[in-house]
C-alpha cells in the first residue's frame, strides 16, 4: 500500500524536483555574479585598498547585515511586493527565485570577502607598486590567488539554497518543500516526507563532492 502510494506521487516528485532545480538554477547564478560585484566592492573599499571608500564599505556591509539577520521566511513575505512587480507573481518556482537571489547575494558577498581577505595584502601592494590598475589587480593576483575559496563558497551557497528552495515551496514557491508538507505532513505520511529528505541528502552530497573537487584542483595549480 505504501509502496503504491510512493508509485502514484512520481509525477509529482519529478514536478516538484524540476522546479527545485528551477529555483537553484536561477538563484545560483544572479547570486554568484551580483554577489561576487559585492564581495569585491567590500573588500576593495576597505581601510587602506585601492578602492578605499569608508561610507560605501559601512552602508553596504550594514545592509547585507540587515538581510542576513532576517530569517528566510519572514524576507519571503517582506519581498512580496518586489516579487509580484517583477514576475507578475508571488507563486511558483520563479517568483521563489526573487527572494532565494536576495538572500543568497549577501550570503555569497561575505565569503567571497572573507576568500579575497585571505590574498597577502603584500601581493596586492606589490602589484600595485609595480603600475597595475585595480582591474589587472583583480584579474592576475586577487582571482587566482582567491579561486579555491570562491568556488568553496559557491558550494556552501548551493547547499545553502537547497534548503532555502525548500523552506520557499511552504509560501508557494512549489518545489520539494511545497510536496513534502502537502503529501507528507497534512496526510501525515512519513514515507513521502523521508524520501524527499533522502533524495535532498544526496542532493547535497553530489554539490560538496563536486565543489571539493573543483577546490581541490585549483589549490594544485
Amino acid at each position: 500500500m505504501g509502496n503504491q502510494y510512493l508509485l502514484s506521487l512520481w509525477p509529482d516528485f519529478l514536478k516538484a524536483f524540476w522546479e527545485t532545480f528551477q529555483m537553484l538554477g536561477i538563484s545560483l547564478v544572479l547570486s554568484i555574479d551580483a554577489g561576487f560585484v559585492l564581495g569585491l566592492l567590500l573588500f576593495a573599499s576597505d581601510r587602506g585598498l585601492f578602492w578605499e571608500n569608508r561610507l560605501l564599505h559601512n552602508i553596504s556591509g550594514f545592509l547585507i547585515n540587515v538581510i542576513r539577520s532576517t530569517p528566510f521566511v519572514i524576507l519571503l513575505v517582506l519581498l512580496l511586493p518586489l516579487t509580484q512587480r517583477l514576475t507578475g507573481t508571488t507563486i511558483g518556482p520563479v517568483a521563489a527565485s526573487v527572494s532565494l537571489t536576495v538572500a543568497a547575494i549577501v550570503f555569497y558577498a561575505r565569503l567571497v570577502q572573507a576568500s579575497l581577505c585571505e590574498v597577502d595584502r603584500g601581493v596586492i601592494e606589490a602589484a600595485t607598486a609595480f603600475g597595475a590598475s585595480p582591474f589587472q589587480i583583480i584579474k592576475e593576483v586577487l582571482l587566482p590567488e582567491a579561486f579555491p575559496g570562491l568556488v568553496r563558497g559557491v558550494t556552501v551557497t548551493a547547499i545553502s539554497l537547497v534548503g532555502y528552495s525548500a523552506m520557499a515551496g511552504i509560501v508557494g514557491g512549489g518545489g520539494v518543500g511545497d510536496l513534502a508538507i502537502r503529501f507528507g505532513y497534512y496526510r501525515y505520511r512519513t514515507d513521502v516526507m523521508l524520501v524527499t529528505v533522502v533524495v535532498l541528502i544526496i542532493i547535497v552530497q553530489v554539490i560538496q563532492i563536486i565543489g571539493d573537487k573543483i577546490a581541490r584542483d585549483a589549490d594544485k595549480k
